[in-house]
């Protein structure tokens, strides 16, 4: 992934002194997500995500992060269709919270909440719910977004710290996937690491046990069953028939290459 904010334009700190007026109307359109093929998980999403969509870990060699693989090309959603809707059975909490999202001080210690002023639904005409009262008080509503943010942020530190069990372990592989059509057409994706399962194998018991008791061993399980969606994901691509997918590994030279997702 290029950006953890993706669809975001225009991140604004909220204020007061700025949003006085300031009203949001959401929910009734995901056509802002619908030209990302992957949005960031947290751990606690996978039993939820696992259902719908493949889930990887995406990155670099020092950091990565589960991601729900959302289309075969870089620009491309098949879980949204042209009227805006959400037709997955699943929608990842980073694709919620928008148009919010948690930016931090130059410190790195405090968060500041933003509001992508370019989203459609920011308004000054009351439409929606207002973000501060008549006298300038945090509204209820607003309340309840920065208590969802703290919570998934929360959720992202513990997602962290099951990708750096991952990361020491030396689990994850570069994989590629591979989907072939039968109007003819073959595509691929790559920029992405999966659960070497001959290695997942191999961990001890003392270490099994750990990741028993911090849930991890249950999201390694999910991340690995997930990744049959690849399949059904060619039943949503505009070709004549059905194909099907397969995981590969990648070519050797292609192992280091940039993540594409």
């Amino acid at each position: 992934m290029a950006t953890q904010l993706l669809f975001y334009t225009k991140a604004t700190p909220v204020s007061q002194e700025k949003h006085a007026n300031t009203s949001l109307k959401a929910g009734e359109t995901y056509s802002y997500a619908k030209n990302v093929n992957s949005v960031p998980l947290t751990a606690v999403e996978f039993s939820a995500a696992a259902a719908h969509y493949p889930i990887v870990f995406a990155g670099n060699e020092d950091v990565v992060m589960p991601s729900a693989i959302l289309g075969s090309r870089e620009d491309e959603n098949l879980f949204v269709d042209d009227d805006g809707h959400w037709t997955g059975g699943y929608i990842p909490a980073f694709v919620r919270r928008y148009p919010f999202v948690f930016s931090t001080d130059s410190t790195g210690k405090q968060f500041i909440l933003n509001i992508d002023e370019g989203f459609e639904g920011v308004n000054t005409d009351g439409r929606g719910e207002r973000l501060f009262d008549s006298d300038g008080e945090q509204t209820q509503y607003l309340k309840n977004v920065l208590s969802f943010l703290q919570e998934y942020q929360a959720h992202f530190r513990r997602t962290q710290a099951f990708c750096k069990r991952l990361k020491s372990l030396d689990l994850l592989q570069p994989m590629q996937a591979r989907f072939n059509l039968v109007g003819g057409e073959a595509r691929s994706l790559s920029g992405f690491q999966v659960i070497d399962r001959e290695r997942f194998k191999k961990i001890d018991a003392d270490t099994l046990a750990q990741m028993f008791n911090t849930d991890e061993l249950e999201c390694a399980y999910l991340h690995l069953h997930s990744l049959r969606h690849f399949n059904s994901m060619v039943g949503r691509m505009a070709v004549p028939d059905m194909g099907d997918a397969d995981t590969a590994p990648p070519a050797k030279e292609q192992k280091d290459a940039k993540a594409k997702i």
